[in-house]
């Protein structure tokens, strides 16, 4: 396994997103930072998970910012994730941006529904696992 990182962007009191960051990150054996606390990637990786939510229905800019500073020189592969009431815009939008940037992204990315977060943390567990590769 190369080096993996997790990173994320979450911006509600309930802190849905970053409870799936952090259980994905306990998958890979690697600890979740927000992305309020690293706006940009700090070292090469060669797997990077990557997620947030939509926010009134479209990518937090803060999230398409730090996308925008992601290159093929510093990131293998990228793994996205979400969490929303319905809605994956956020990662279809991170997909496309990151593809015509030249960055991998693997075709599987994990999803919770918002009112199951719970009840799928230890898929995001299995997930982070199976996906750090």
């Amino acid at each position: 396994m190369g080096n993996v990182a997790v990173r994320f962007c979450s911006k509600t009191k309930s802190g849905n997103t970053k409870r799936i960051a952090i259980a994905i990150a306990e998958g890979a054996d690697v600890k979740a930072i927000s992305i309020s606390d690293e706006p940009k990637l700090s070292e090469k990786v060669d797997v990077l998970f990557l997620g947030g939510a939509p926010y009134a229905n479209i990518m937090a800019p803060e999230l398409k910012k730090y996308a925008e500073s992601l290159t093929p020189e510093t990131v293998g592969k990228v793994v996205l994730f979400t969490t929303s009431n319905w809605s994956r815009r956020t990662v279809k939008a991170l997909r496309k941006m990151l593809k015509e940037k030249g960055i991998e992204v693997a075709g599987k990315y994990f999803y919770a529904q918002v009112f199951n977060i719970a009840g799928r943390l230890d898929a995001a567990r299995k997930f982070g696992e199976k996906m750090k590769a």
